[in-house]
């Protein structure tokens, strides 16, 4: 008998735990984004430009952002730091040191405890000379 509510426990258990991991199921943090491609256009050598990306919890629970990495060492990003409750707005932010003239394409990964993985934001233009 034990045996027998032990094992229905478990099972009560692990459909649960199905229930909640399933990702049409809104009970966890989700990441919704204004834009994740910024392009500047033309822009001035040796003139830092920073993109802008913010994004809301749309999620049921508090969102946590781990990190973001930018693709080179041109490319530093910034971000939200702390808990984002649902409902509340965060932010991360590229900043592109346009030290070398030419066409651009970097990326920011950006990792957060969703279930949808990590994301790429994406930031392009051209740096001409002054």
């Amino acid at each position: 008998m034990k045996k027998y509510l032990a094992f229905l426990t478990l099972a009560a258990a692990l459909v649960s735990f199905n229930f909640v991991m399933k990702s049409d199921n809104p009970v966890s943090a989700v990441m919704s984004w204004s834009t994740t491609e910024v392009d500047f256009g033309k822009i001035e050598l040796n003139k830092p430009v920073i993109a802008e990306f913010k994004f809301q919890n749309t999620g049921t629970t508090p969102l946590l952002v781990v990190s973001a990495q930018g693709s080179c060492g041109c490319t530093v990003a910034d971000f939200t730091k702390g808990e984002i409750e649902p409902g509340a707005y965060g932010e991360v932010t590229a900043t592109y040191n346009a030290a070398k003239v030419g066409v651009f394409n970097k990326t920011v990964t950006v990792n957060a405890n969703t279930s949808t993985g990590p994301i790429t934001l994406k930031i392009q233009g051209e740096v001409v000379a002054n």
